[in-house]
């Protein structure tokens, strides 16, 4: 990934080209060879070209040798039969990690964060929903976007020309398979995305809560042997945020049982084998009235629907 980073911080391409019989050096932005002109061809213009040259072959090569050793890793993790995530999902987080949006615009949530949190715990958490075949995102740039950007759509357009907006719920995405992305934000954090960005999330308060503590930030392999770097929310606020909803009345009530399955389950394996997340007094007295109930209860042993 530090090699795509180097890639994708380098031009396009670096052309010198021929106008009206006199020389320039043309940075092009695209395939279809669009560009703007650098300047008169000098030796400076030559210096830069060469410099140019010589960095992206470095990346390139630094990327085909990375590529080996993971492709060696991944196929190991699977034989050891480790947490797995879907492909598709997999797809998006390779994408959105390589324009640097990955745990600085957007965090994993839901049901896909569970691979990174049974890595944290060192195994598997049984019995647990663990896949879906949607995706879900959290917008969490603390900066606003610079007006016109389209970070996140762009994101999207990269992995699948396919996605489009779904009209009648603007905060998700659907491609041509009808795999579909949602879109979440806080409300403290709606503002800093750019009005002409899209899916346009919906701020939803419980989603403050996802921003407190310290994100999980593990790579896990796809079913296809595949990496994908997972930067999820601090497990302990994310699983009391799904007990919190197991017991919202307007959630619907096929997800409500899962819902206090992951949570119930993955505090378990917090209290058992993560003790980087201290489920303690001061923990306690850090949490919101709405979720003293939920901690309780799960504490007592006590959590249901």
């Amino acid at each position: 990934m530090e090699s795509e980073w180097a890639l994708r911080e380098l031009p396009y391409d670096l052309r010198r080209k021929e106008i009206g019989g006199r020389f320039y050096l043309y940075e092009i932005a695209d395939r279809s060879g669009n560009g703007r002109s650098l300047g008169r061809w000098t030796e400076e213009s030559e210096a830069m070209l060469a410099r140019y040259r010589a960095e992206k072959a470095e990346a390139k090569q630094r990327r085909e040798v990375s590529r080996a050793k993971v492709d060696e890793a991944c196929r190991l993790y699977r034989a050891l039969r480790l947490p797995m995530l879907a492909s598709d999902a997999g797809a998006l987080l390779r994408e959105a990690d390589r324009r640097r949006l990955l745990g600085r615009d957007l965090l994993l949530v839901g049901t896909n964060a569970m691979a990174a949190y049974m890595v944290e715990a060192g195994g598997t958490i049984r019995d647990v929903p663990d896949e879906t075949e949607d995706f879900d995102l959290a917008w969490t740039a603390t900066k606003p976007h610079e007006e016109g950007a389209r970070s996140l759509w762009d994101m999207l357009k990269a992995v699948d020309p396919t996605f489009t907006v779904n009209t009648e719920r603007q905060f998700q995405a659907r491609n041509a398979r009808a795999y579909e992305v949602e879109i979440l934000v806080a409300p403290s954090r709606a503002g800093t995305m750019a009005r002409v960005d899209q899916p346009r999330p919906v701020p939803l308060p419980e989603q403050e809560w996802l921003l407190n503590g310290t994100p999980v930030d593990r790579v896990v392999a796809c079913r296809d042997s595949s990496p994908a770097r997972i930067v999820a929310p601090d497990p302990r606020w994310f699983a009391l945020q799904k007990l919190w909803l197991s017991a919202q009345a307007k959630r619907n009530p096929l997800k409500r049982g899962k819902d206090l399955k992951q949570g119930t389950q993955l505090l378990d394996a917090v209290a058992e084998t993560m003790p980087q997340y201290p489920l303690d007094r001061e923990f306690a007295q850090s949490l919101p009235s709405e979720l003293e109930a939920p901690f309780a209860a799960w504490k007592n042993g006590k959590a249901s629907l």
